[in-house]
């Protein structure tokens, strides 16, 4: 919750004691029923501070945090879809700069190709004669081949995803 609360430190600095200190809690780190006091004071810190609550909490949790790969751009960490990372394929309806805007605006990251990290592919409407011959593109393939290993990965159309964004 922390590091999807306070972007500085999603990559350090989201122990129990740091943040606590950050906080303002004093506790007696490990003991348990102090651990516990203090972790739930960084809880009702993290609600207050996002606006997220305790349930949304919950749902965003179960999410992976993902790696942002070089020249990703990096979603709000306050917006609804934090921690989901996108991928678009195909014509789009608009340019992939303000696709990407949009995404990034709900909490998205966007990077450009299929990963293991992918959580959402958006699919564009398709010119077949820009598909060497496929039906669906590179990206496409790709995650569904990711898919059937297992990777939990979303596939959307422009229409569904530009829906989404415009009611979270």
């Amino acid at each position: 919750m922390a590091r999807r609360t306070w972007p500085d430190v999603a990559r350090r600095g989201y122990g129990l004691q740091p943040l606590a200190k950050r906080l303002g809690i004093q506790f007696a780190q490990h003991v348990a029923k102090e651990d516990a006091r203090a972790a739930g004071q960084i809880l009702l810190a993290a609600v207050a501070h996002s606006g997220c609550s305790v349930d949304e909490w919950l749902l965003r949790a179960n999410r992976r945090m993902e790696r942002t790969a070089p020249g990703a751009q990096q979603g709000d960490p306050g917006g609804p879809l934090f921690g989901e990372v996108v991928v678009f394929t195909g014509a789009l309806s608009i340019r992939r700069r303000e696709a990407a805007a949009l995404a990034a605006a709900v909490g998205c990251t966007v990077t450009d190709n299929v990963t293991v990290h992918t959580t959402i592919l958006v699919v564009g409407d398709q010119d077949v004669q820009k598909l060497a011959g496929h039906e669906k593109s590179t990206k496409h393939r790709k995650a569904e081949v990711l898919i059937a290993k297992g990777q939990s990965i979303r596939i959307v159309r422009e229409t569904d995803f530009a829906t989404l964004v415009s009611v979270v």
